[in-house]
């Protein structure tokens, strides 16, 4: 019987359909395409902030000098990196479903110490049972010792646990523990995954 569901965030609950602003940067910054997007998502000062060793403040000033651009930018580059992201409202409500069954929701992310934050601006902090962020706990997804501490917190077994990631490097870290694991495409109809796997949800 599936008792918890653990959720990644970026790319499943929230994902970018619009790349424009964070484009728009790398054309009045005079950098080569995709440039905003490495500095802030693909750099070495991005897994620092994931594993919480720096500050959040501290994380955007390195992206500032990442894009040989001064601090005072950033309000404007971080409002318009994330202005194309949308909530997957369908999922929000499968989530409270799953609860109103009983089953635990948590998120499993590799973030920052600022994703507290994050979740009560978006409004959807009192979504989940918990919430297990990289920054905090000191380890990342793809370390088995992530999936250890949610099965620890949530107090529940492997067998008894579904993570859901759109990372495949991701998935297959959780997969030696038997954990039950969903790659998540856009596409995919999770409640029905999840329904094949024993995990009730009203409808």
């Amino acid at each position: 019987m599936i008792k918890a569901v653990l959720f990644d965030f970026d790319g499943v609950l929230i994902r970018t359909e619009d790349r424009s602003g964070r484009q728009s940067w790398d054309q009045q910054l005079g950098l080569p395409n995709g440039s905003v997007e490495r500095a802030v998502h693909h750099s070495d000062i991005w897994i620092q902030a994931q594993l919480g060793r720096i500050s959040y403040d501290a994380y955007w000033k390195g992206v500032a000098e990442l894009l040989y651009t001064t601090p005072d930018n950033i309000p404007a580059i971080r409002a318009d990196y994330f202005s194309g992201d949308r909530l997957d409202f369908r999922l929000l409500d499968l989530i409270r479903e799953l609860r109103e069954q009983g089953c635990q929701v948590a998120l499993l992310c590799n973030e920052s110490l600022q994703f507290d934050a994050r979740l009560q601006m978006l409004e959807i902090a009192d979504l989940f049972d918990h919430v297990l962020v990289s920054a905090k706990t000191g380890v990342m997804k793809p370390d088995s010792t992530a999936y250890r501490i949610a099965l620890h917190t949530l107090e529940v077994g492997p067998l008894e646990t579904v993570f859901i990631d759109d990372s495949y490097v991701n998935i297959r870290g959780a997969q030696p523990l038997g954990i039950h694991t969903i790659l998540f495409r856009p596409e995919l109809d999770l409640r029905t995954e999840l329904q094949k796997l024993g995990c009730k949800s009203s409808e």
